[in-house]
Formats: structure tokens, C-alpha cells, sequence
């Protein structure tokens, strides 16, 4: 390893990053991994680039906790971006966490998505033809976000013309987990809490007057529980509601915009993939792996634990670099390199374990579906203009990406 790595991964700090870092992350989570993959930072948390050790972190519930109240206190304070990132799913442990996700995967059955296919192939098919007519695109405002907000729109049943603001409120909250905030990303991500709280309050209460199929709606089959008489709390209805919006938002809008600039990116894998259609789904898993949409994850060591030879005591900050980890040679034979009929592809684009991302199905068929179809419909689509990152460590995508599409 040259000097220059070395002095990549020496003078890493997650709270001071360079632009460089920003544009291409990769080299500095190759040089972490090889010379310092648990990477004490300036901080006193700790940083982990390796595959097996992320594996061992997401799979151990009792020593590395996902629940954020201490972390988040002194970020946050007594703010609604607290009162939200401390409810919701994912930031939670067993048993809240068993309690909301059995909620959830319940509405999110694999006969529920199978039965959004239809819906899904129309709206996108919508969005193909509005770009045929315009020639000149965004991939990511004309397609790529368009597509998530839809679905999740259609999943708690809102109002098609009550969905412009969605969108925005999900950047806002989004935004204010990146591992440095200032005060404008605080306030503009508390604001979106409490207008999206509001606006939640008017849908559940319309909801709980005019219950829908709960077999569909998922906001119907959250606010009427289980069979078994299991309920959310109000507080958890309206984060949760939150929650699925953001989780599947950002994320899906990243794995198309990021999948479909890899194309452009690597022209024989594109080819490959025109004349090989049912290649979609591995192409899929690799976008996954190669670009992960969520780059990092954080846990709290809640019992003593050694990684990598190094004592954490209980009480420790741990980042989990899913980024650095997707790319590890140990795991992934050349990881560098883009192979859309790359198997096996046991990637952490999804996170394991007990907090395995409960939307990964429904990601997975938009991201197919998105990807075969305009592929089948624009082959010859170029970039048009150098693509727009979106400024984020933990969520990897673009704001924009200018293109034609024939």
C-alpha cells in the first residue's frame, strides 16, 4: 500500500470530510480496510470497513444495540427530529422493534408486493412515455424519485394531489442524519417532522373514519393491528408512517439513479444486459453491492466487546461502514469491478440479522422493474452532462443526472 492510502486512512475523520471523499469514498474505505479497519476516530467511536466484521455487529443484538436515545440526545436535544429518529423501526431494539416490524412485514407480505406489480409496471411505463416526449431528461427528478414516492403514496393510500410535499419532507428528515449537521439542516428537518406529523394526523383520522382494505392499504392494516389485538401506539402509527415513506424513498430513488448511471459508466456491462434482459435481477444485487444507496449504519456497544483485537467497553459509538464492506476483497472476488451477472452476491446493501431492511422485496422488484424497462425502451440513453451527487456519506446517490434518451 503507497503512502498516499496510508495517509488516506491516518487522517480519516468522519466529522471532516473532503470534497474528494464525497465525489469517490472508495479509496479511503479501501486503505481503512487494509490498514486500520477498526478505525478509532477523533471521536472515540470506532469505524468498521470489514465484511466479516459488520456481519458479526449486525448479527449480535445483544452486544450492538440499534437504539439511538443517547446517541441522538445531544444531536438533537428535546427536538421532533429526536422524538422521530428514536420512535421509528430502525432505531430501535427487541422488543419495540420485533412489535412494529411484525406490523409492518405483515402489510408488506410477498402476495402484497406481487400484487403492486401491475400498478408499479403502468406508473412507470407513465413516466417512459412523458420522457419519450421531452427527449432531454433528469433521471432523477423525471424518473428516479418519481417512482418510490408513487409507490409508497399508493402503500399508505394518500391522495394523489395530496403527495408534492412527501418528497421534500423525506430529504429534509433524511438529511439531518448525516454525522455533521448545521443549524439550517436541524431546522429544516425538524420543520418536516412536525409538518409531516400534521399531515399524518388529518390522513389517520380520515383513515380510522373510512378504513381501507387493509390487504392494500398499509396505513389501514397499521392502524387496525393484529389479529391478536397487537397495536401501535399513536406516537408509533405516525413516525412509523414516517419511517416507511423515508426508508423507501431516498434509497430505492438512489439504487435506479446510481444503477443507471452505472450502465452509462460501464458500456459493456450495459450491452450485456440489453441483450441479456433476464439478467436484470443479478444486475440488481450488483448496483446493490457496487453503489450501495445507504452507505453506513450505526450501533452502540451495550456490553463489552473485542473486534479486531481491540476492547470496546460498553457505551461505544460504532459506524458501519456498508460501503467499504460491499467492496471487500474477502468476500467479493474483484470487488472494483462492475459485473451485472456477479454470483454470489451476498451483499450488506440491505443490512442482516434482526434489522434486515423489512422493504428489501419491494426495492428489489421497483429497481427491476425500472431498470428492464427503460433499458428496453431508451438503449442508446447517454448522460448529458456531468451527474450531481447528492452531497451525502450516508446515503450515496444524485440529485441530478442530465441525459438523453435517443
Amino acid at each position: 500500500m503507497n503512502s498516499d492510502a496510508r495517509e488516506l486512512a491516518a487522517t480519516f475523520d468522519l466529522e471532516k470530510l473532503t470534497p474528494e471523499f464525497y465525489a469517490n469514498p472508495y479509496p479511503t474505505y479501501r486503505a481503512l480496510r487494509e490498514t486500520d479497519p477498526v478505525k478509532r476516530l477523533p471521536n472515540g467511536s470506532y469505524f468498521l470497513t470489514r465484511y466479516d466484521d459488520l456481519v458479526a455487529a449486525y448479527k449480535n443484538t445483544k452486544a450492538f444495540s440499534s437504539d439511538k436515545k443517547k446517541e441522538f440526545s445531544p444531536k438533537y436535544g428535546a427536538s421532533l427530529l429526536y422524538e422521530h429518529h428514536t420512535t421509528s423501526l430502525v432505531f430501535n431494539d427487541p422488543p419495540a422493534h420485533t412489535r412494529v416490524r411484525r406490523l409492518i412485514m405483515g402489510a408488506l407480505s410477498p402476495r402484497a408486493i406481487a400484487g403492486m406489480e401491475p400498478d408499479l409496471i403502468r406508473l412507470i411505463d407513465r413516466l417512459l412515455d412523458a420522457i419519450a416526449a421531452k427527449g432531454k431528461v433528469d433521471l432523477i427528478d423525471d424518473f428516479a424519485a418519481a417512482i418510490p414516492i408513487e409507490v409508497i403514496g399508493n402503500l399508505l393510500d394518500v391522495p394523489q394531489d395530496e403527495r408534492e410535499p412527501l418528497r421534500d419532507w423525506s430529504l429534509a428528515i433524511l438529511g439531518a442524519l448525516e454525522p455533521v449537521i448545521g443549524p439550517d439542516a436541524f431546522a429544516r428537518g425538524n420543520k418536516a417532522v412536525g409538518d409531516f406529523l400534521s399531515y399524518l394526523e388529518g390522513l389517520v383520522a380520515r383513515r380510522r373514519a373510512k378504513p381501507g382494505n387493509p390487504d392494500r392499504d398499509v396505513l389501514t392494516r397499521l392502524i387496525q393491528g393484529e389479529d391478536n389485538g397487537e397495536r401501535l401506539t399513536e406516537k408509533e402509527l405516525l413516525h412509523n408512517c414516517i419511517f416507511l415513506l423515508n426508508a423507501g424513498h431516498e434509497t430505492t430513488t438512489n439504487l435506479i439513479g446510481n444503477g443507471l448511471v452505472a450502465l452509462s459508466n460501464h458500456a459493456s456491462e450495459k450491452r450485456r444486459l440489453i441483450e441479456n434482459p433476464s439478467l436484470i435481477k443479478t444486475a440488481v444485487e450488483e448496483m446493490l453491492r457496487f453503489e450501495s444507496s445507504n452507505q453506513l449504519g450505526n450501533r452502540m456497544t451495550v456490553e463489552p466487546f473485542e473486534l479486531g483485537g481491540i476492547a470496546m467497553p460498553p457505551g461505544t459509538p460504532v459506524t458501519l461502514c456498508i460501503g467499504a464492506a460491499n467492496r471487500d476483497p474477502a468476500q467479493f472476488a474483484d470487488p472494483e469491478r462492475f459485473d451485472i451477472g456477479r454470483s454470489p452476491n451476498r451483499h450488506l446493501a440491505f443490512g442482516t440479522g434482526a434489522h434486515q431492511c423489512a422493504g428489501m422485496a419491494l426495492a428489489r422488484l421497483e429497481g427491476a422493474i425500472a431498470i428492464s424497462r427503460f433499458l428496453a425502451r431508451f438503449p442508446d440513453y447517454a448522460l448529458a452532462g456531468e451527474p450531481v451527487r447528492g452531497g451525502r456519506v450516508r446515503f450515496r446517490g444524485f440529485l441530478s443526472v442530465p441525459c438523453t434518451v435517443g
